[in-house]
Parts: C-alpha cells; structure tokens; sequence
C-alpha cells in the first residue's frame, strides 16, 4: 500500500507539479536571456489543460496502436523512475538490489518512446526526426553509463540508490571529489541530450524536421508527451542530486540547500541550451563518443584509485 501512495503521490502528483515549476523556471530564464517578460507561473499547466480539451488526430496510414499507446509508455515510465527516487530519497532503506540499473534503462524509455511514436504516425519529417533521436540515444548512453557507474564505484560498488546516499551521507557528497565532478559534468551534458535540448535538440529540429517525431500528435497524445518532458526537467536532476549530490533532505536549514541544487542544476540546463546553438548528429555522435567517453573513463579511473 505504500508503494501506491509513493506512485500516486510522490511519483505523479509531486513530480508533476515540481516538472512544470522547472519548466517555467527554464521558459522564465530564457525569456530574460531574450530581453522578454515571459510566461506567467501557471502557463505550463494551462498549456496542458488547453491541449486535453483539444481533438486527437491520428494521420492516415499511421499504426494507430503504437501511435496511441507511445506517450502513455513514456509517462508511465517517468513516472516509475520517479517513485523510484522518491521511495529512495525519503527512506533510503526501502529501496531494493539492483534499482540503479532499473532507473538506468527506465530513463531511456521516454527517449525510445518518442522514436517510437515518430515511426508510428508514418510522416517522412516524423521517420527523419525518430532515426536522429535513435542516433542520439546511441550516442549519449555510453558515457552516461560510465557516469554512473562512478557512483556504483564510489560507494563500494553497490547498486542501490539507498546505501549511495548512506555512503554520502557518512562521507560526504561525490560531487566534492575530482571523480564525482568529472562524472557529474558528463551526466550533465548526457541529460541535455536526453531532453533533446539545445545543442542535442536534434531530432526536434523546428527549422529542419518541423518538430520531428512529435509533428503528427495533437490533442491529449502531445499534452501526455509534453507533460512527460516536463516531469523529465525534474526527475533527471535528481537521478543527478541523488547520485553526486547527497540527495534532496527536508530537515531545517537543509531545505534551502536542496532548492538550491534542484534550481542549480535546472539553471546550469537553461543556460547551456541558450548559449549553445544546435549541433549536427555527426558532431553529437563524436562529442559523446569522444571527449565526454574519455573523461567518463578517466572519471572511473580515479573513482577506483580513491580519488
């Protein structure tokens, strides 16, 4: 029964509300970039509602199951990984052997999803925007994988989130260590490119592929995916806090510095997607295979020589 409360509550409700306030933070910031006002605090929200009310199409040709059924498989996923992390952060004695590697691959449903949905709604824009973000994957995972293996090695190569914030909490954050920072820097960037923001906003192109995988979806099918990507602002920062930074605590004075890691970490996205123009697959594919891998590896590296 507490599970379900975690999943309804915690997983859903919280996350969904904290994944809108991110995107209004991220939408508000790059307004003032912009010299502009920019939204006012609710507009996340009545986006989604406006787009609830509005009709589904679904393009002529299209699989219409898959079509359906890919934004429910990558909210339900965000929504799994989030539970995850909650139940985690809030005990961390509750969590169970192996649930890094659940949130591992979870996290790159929602990625999979969309290329999904892409090649199901038949459109050469949406096929040209699914098989960037099935390059993108490919590229990022790697290194992404190597960042967090820094934490599995770190903290005596354990695989549950609950014994790394115990480790932290004891020793210290690994974000205060050479390995940690280094791992983190590379996280970092692989969750940039797993929001598909810019640089890696790639596969949703607006001035090249019209959208990507996304051009067909209209109605509550964009509304699930866009809430998606929103509850995604938040819940990848902090897979990032609970790994490198200690994790979110409640008590006194602790409140204030988790806000200002879950708005740093929010921040530090914003600025890099709005002083960064968008980069060629090619070019993602060698930053991710090349510089991020290697300082993924030296991250390891010093990981198992202790420092």
């Amino acid at each position: 029964m507490i599970y379900v409360f975690y999943l309804l509550f915690y997983g859903f409700i919280v996350t969904a509300a904290l994944g809108l306030l991110a995107s209004w933070v991220d939408r508000k910031v790059t307004a003032r970039v912009q010299y502009r006002v920019g939204p006012p605090l609710l507009q996340p929200l009545t986006d989604i509602v406006k787009l609830l009310g509005k009709e589904t199409l679904i393009p002529e040709g299209a699989s219409k199951a898959m079509f359906i059924a890919s934004p429910v498989i990558g909210l339900a996923s965000v929504i799994l990984v989030s539970t995850l992390l909650w139940v985690n952060n809030v005990n961390p004695s509750s969590g169970f052997l192996g649930d890094i590697i659940v949130v591992v691959y979870l996290l790159a449903v929602p990625s999979i999803s969309i290329m999904l949905g892409g090649f199901a709604s038949a459109n050469p824009f949406a096929s040209i925007g699914a098989s960037r973000e099935m390059k993108l994957i490919l590229s990022y995972e790697l290194p992404f994988l190597l960042a967090v293996l820094v934490a599995v090695i770190k903290s005596g190569f354990s695989i549950r989130l609950g014994e790394v914030l115990a480790y932290q909490a004891q020793n210290g954050a690994y974000a205060g260590s050479l390995s940690g920072i280094l791992a983190l820097a590379v996280a970092v960037m692989c969750v940039q490119a797993k929001l598909a923001l810019a640089p890696f906003d790639i596969p949703e192109a607006e001035t090249e592929v019209i959208g990507g995988p996304l051009i067909e979806y209209s109605g509550a099918g964009l509304a699930v995916y866009r809430l998606m990507k929103n509850m995604l602002l938040f819940t990848l920062p902090l897979f990032l806090i609970i790994l490198f930074m200690g994790g979110l605590r409640s008590g006194g004075v602790q409140i204030i510095w988790s806000i200002l890691k879950a708005l740093g970490l929010v921040a530090l996205i914003t600025v890099i997607r709005n002083t960064n123009p968008r980069v060629r697959t090619d070019h993602a594919v060698r930053f991710f295979w090349g510089p991020m891998t290697i300082i993924a590896i030296i991250a390891v590296v010093l990981a198992l020589a202790g420092k």
